[in-house]
C-alpha cells in the first residue's frame, strides 16, 4: 500500500521540520493554515492506536519507536485517538484518572521528544460516550445530558493539560460521526452490541443520530475547546458528506444531492467554531472527485480543507496500489490541499490490509 511515496510528500511552506511552535496549527483571518506563523501543507499519518494501545495491561510504549520511525522520514505529524474505542477502555480513566493522564502525558512527552505533531481525537466512536454514560446516542444532541457533560469535562482536562505542549497542533472531536446521521435506514445500522465492551444489552431508535445532534455536539466541543485555547486549529473528523446527506436531512430519502446542496452539507458538518473542513479521501470519484469543490468550499468558508484519512489498501498487487497511491498523491499536490493524512501507520488491527510500517511490505522505499 503505502509508501515511502506517501511519507516522503511533506511540505511546510517556511516552516522548518522538527520546529517547536507554541501555538501549533492555526487557522488565520483568510483561512490559511499556518505553523510558526508561517503558511503550512503538509501530509502527515494517522497513528490510531499511539494512546490507545497503552490503554492496556501493562501498558504498550510501542509509539516510542513508531514516533522515532516517523521523525527519520521527516514526517510531521500524527493524527491519534486520545481516548478508548469501547466504553471498556475507558476503564482506566475512571477508576485512577491519575494514571490515565499519566499514560497519555508519556505519548505526549515522546512526540515532543521526536519533533511530531499531534492531532489528538478526542472521543473516536460515536456510541462510546452515551454508552459509557447509560445515555441513548441520541444524548449528543441534548446540551444539559451527561454525554455533554462527560464532553465538556474531558476536553478541558486534556486541553488544559497539554495546550502548553508544542507537539499538540490540533484538537479534532471525534471520527466520522456525519456518516449515520439521518440514515433513512439507520434501523439496520444502529452501533454495535457488546455488553463485555460496556454496551447496552440492546438499541433502539433512540440511538439513532441526526445531523442536528451531531452538529450540537461539535458546536459544544469547539467552544469548550476555545474557552482554553484561543488559537489551534479544530477539527471535525468528519467524512466527506454521503452524496445524499442534504436529502437525508431534510428528506430522509437516498436521493442525490446537488452541487450546491453537497457544499451547504460541507460547511454545515463543520459548524464554527470549527475552523477546517474535515473529509476522506479512498474512493477515486465519490472522495477524490470531489476535492477541487471541496477546496472552493474552503476558500468560500475560509477554512482549511483536512483530509484527515486517504490511502489504498493491499489488495495483493503490489504496482496496482502504488499507482493508487500516487494518483491520491496527485490529486492533493494539484488542489494544493493545506494538509492531510495517511490511513494507518504502525497499526497492527489492520496488518493484513492497511497498516504502514517502515518495514513491511506497503513500506515502500
Amino acid at each position: 500500500m503505502v509508501h515511502g511515496v506517501a511519507l516522503a510528500w511533506v511540505i511546510a511552506v517556511g516552516a522548518a521540520r522538527g520546529a517547536a511552535p507554541a501555538g501549533g496549527l492555526q487557522v488565520n483571518g483568510e483561512g490559511e493554515l499556518r505553523l510558526a506563523g508561517v503558511p503550512f501543507r503538509g501530509i502527515g499519518v494517522n497513528y490510531y492506536d499511539a494512546f490507545a494501545r497503552t490503554l492496556s495491561t501493562p501498558p504498550n510504549t510501542g509509539y516510542e519507536a513508531g514516533f522515532r520511525g516517523l521523525a527519520e522520514r521527516r514526517i510531521p505529524f500524527a493524527r491519534f485517538s486520545a481516548g478508548g474505542y469501547w466504553p471498556a477502555d475507558w476503564g482506566l480513566y475512571q477508576t485512577n484518572r491519575g494514571e490515565h493522564f499519566a499514560r497519555l502525558d508519556q505519548v505526549v512527552r515522546s512526540a515532543e521528544r521526536h519533533g511530531i505533531g499531534l492531532i489528538p481525537s478526542l472521543f473516536w466512536m460515536s456510541s462510546t460516550v452515551p454508552d459509557l454514560v447509560h445515555e441513548p446516542v441520541s444524548a449528543w444532541g441534548v446540551t444539559n445530558s451527561r454525554t455533554h457533560a462527560f464532553l465538556r469535562q474531558y476536553t478541558r482536562e486534556v486541553v488544559t493539560r497539554y495546550r502548553g505542549s508544542p507537539a499538540v497542533w490540533g484538537w479534532e472531536f471525534g471520527n466520522e460521526y456525519n456518516l449515520p446521521a439521518d440514515l433513512p435506514n439507520a434501523a439496520d445500522h444502529r452501533p454495535p452490541v457488546v455488553p463485555s465492551l460496556g454496551t447496552p444489552a440492546a438499541r433502539s431508535s433512540a440511538d439513532d443520530l441526526t445531523h442536528a445532534m451531531v452538529r450540537t455536539a461539535l458546536r459544544a466541543f469547539a467552544e469548550e475547546v476555545r474557552r482554553h485555547d484561543p488559537t489551534r486549529m479544530i477539527v471535525s473528523g468528519n467524512a466527506f458528506p454521503r452524496v445524499s446527506a442534504w436529502h437525508q436531512a431534510h428528506e430522509g430519502s437516498w436521493k442525490r444531492d446537488t452541487p450546491e446542496q453537497f457544499a451547504e452539507a460541507l460547511a454545515a458538518d463543520n459548524p464554527s467554531p470549527i475552523d477546517t473542513l474535515s473529509v476522506r479521501g479512498y474512493d477515486a470519484v465519490a472522495d477524490l472527485g470531489r476535492i477541487p469543490q471541496a477546496m472552493e468550499v474552503a476558500h468560500r468558508e475560509k477554512k482549511p480543507l483536512f483530509v484527515g484519512e486517504f490511502g489504498v489498501p493491499d489488495n495483493g498487487a503490489q504496482a496496482a496500489s502504488r499507482e493508487g497511491m500516487a494518483v491520491m498523491l496527485r490529486c492533493l499536490e494539484t488542489n494544493q490541499v493545506p494538509i492531510a493524512a495517511l490511513w494507518v501507520y504502525d497499526f497492527d488491527g489492520q496488518s493484513r490490509d492497511w497498516n504502514v510500517t517502515p518495514t513491511n511490505t506497503r513500506g515502500w522505499p
